[in-house]
């Protein structure tokens, strides 16, 4: 019989799904697509080293040397201040708590708004909620990646969120997820934004202790006609945390989807985003920053699909990498043959502070539309010396001249964040890791 990357890993997930069959097939269309995973599973394995999707961040070499995937039904006691020192300071929003994979209702906020409905995911699933049998795995197709099929087998946790159409949520729903041993969690969010509705999500992982753990978040985002959707992805983990991010979005007529995606550590991350613009007169904007430390690793990985006519999408990505970190950004631009009038851009920019960081980018842009206006690009260097140097000498100490350059680097994707608190809590730690 063939092995396949990650064996391992698939004998004691397919293990892991056997011993909880019940429970996780309890509704049938979501168990037909967590046998078609697991099949995908066994008959591909996971990403191997030359696999090119995942050429820079062999993470499946990483999970098997750090994660055991040993099914974990420990119990332990996490207390308000601990959940509280990993919110966000000022930020006012609807808290959904998660702990090693559970939702927690104490360290949840009722959400008792009109125009928005919450369930968690299993709560869903047992009830066979019509949403959840119709968004789960419609957007992330499992059989199209390892990862996404290894979330659909498992994910049996999550948040389900419909916005009704013309509803306006009045503050940000704040999805937190926490783990406090050494262990894998799968959770899976699906979210249904209304005709002319309005949303804003932030998803943020946080790891209690030094034990490595792997997380494996699937989103999938459905964003109607008029309809406009926020969602904020903050990654501040441990030096030993993996992460692995699959979002995928549609969008219908004269929707706007906005991402934001801030990196800032963790010991391996991987982000896919994914966006499909299905109709005429959408707009997608897609920000990201990532500044690394250490030796984490942060890959990121965007596509964005204009199938339509008169479509619009803007992409900004920038990095700074720092000591022995290794940032990956890999841009994909689709304009198809009936999406005329299509305007797309994309950049990715680059800091290296050292001669140990490392940066890998390829933007790609595909046009088999004539009447368009695209373009992409990218630019690897390092801090300009010249205004270092008119900086340092006007008193500015180096430290704090450097801080300020790259506060000035990074400040059109932090203006483009838009919460106040997110903002300064971005600020604050690029400030504390550069003024050393």
């Amino acid at each position: 019989m063939k092995k396949f990357a990650g064996q391992s890993i698939i004998d004691k997930l397919s293990e892991r799904f056997e011993a909880s069959k019940q429970e996780l097939t309890s509704n049938s269309t979501i168990a037909d697509v967590r046998q078609k995973a697991l099949n995908h599973l066994v008959e591909n394995g996971l990403p191997h080293a030359k696999a090119e999707e995942y050429k820079f961040t062999n993470l499946t070499k990483a999970l098997e040397k750090n994660i055991s995937f040993e099914m974990n039904t420990e119990r332990v006691s996490v207390s308000k201040d601990d959940v509280e020192k990993l919110r966000i300071e000022g930020l006012d929003a609807y808290y959904l708590t998660f702990i090693n994979g559970e939702f927690n209702s104490e360290f949840s906020d009722e959400v008792t708004e009109s125009g928005i409905s919450f369930s968690p995911l299993s709560a869903a699933i047992q009830e066979n909620s019509q949403l959840a049998g119709k968004l789960f795995d419609k957007l992330s197709k499992s059989t199209e990646d390892a990862f996404v099929a290894m979330n659909s087998l498992l994910a049996n946790e999550g948040t389900v969120l419909e916005i009704s159409a013309n509803s306006e949520v009045s503050k940000p729903v704040f999805v937190q997820y926490i783990n406090t041993k050494s262990s894998d969690i799968h959770a899976k969010n699906l979210i249904e934004v209304g005709a002319n509705a309005k949303v804003t999500v932030i998803e943020k992982v946080d790891t209690l202790g030094a034990e490595p753990g792997f997380s494996n978040i699937v989103n999938e985002i459905s964003v109607a006609n008029g309809a406009n959707a926020k969602f904020y992805k903050i990654e501040n983990d441990t030096d030993t945390s993996y992460q692995i991010s699959n979002i995928h979005v549609s969008q219908d007529k004269d929707s706007t989807f906005t991402s934001n995606t801030v990196a800032l550590n963790g010991a391996m991350v991987r982000n896919n985003l994914d966006i499909k613009l299905e109709a005429e007169g959408c707009e997608a904007y897609m920000n990201g920053l990532y500044l690394l430390n250490g030796k984490t690793h942060v890959d990121n990985h965007t596509t964005v699909d204009h199938m339509m006519p008169n479509a619009y999408s803007n992409e900004l990505y920038k990095g700074i990498m720092d000591d022995k970190s290794r940032g990956v950004f890999n841009g994909k631009i689709f304009v198809r043959k009936d999406a005329q009038k299509t305007n797309a851009f994309q950049s990715n920019k680059n800091i290296l502070l050292t001669d140990d960081a490392t940066v890998n980018t390829k933007p790609q842009l595909e046009i088999w539309a004539d009447d368009v206006k695209c373009s992409h690009g990218c630019t690897t260097g390092q801090l300009d010396k010249d205004a270092l140097f008119y900086l340092m000498a006007r008193g500015i100490k180096k430290d704090r001249a450097m801080a300020m350059l790259l506060h000035a680097f990074a400040s059109d994707v932090i203006e483009n964040l838009e919460l106040e608190p997110i903002q300064a809590y971005v600020e604050a730690i690029i400030t504390s890791r550069l003024e050393k």
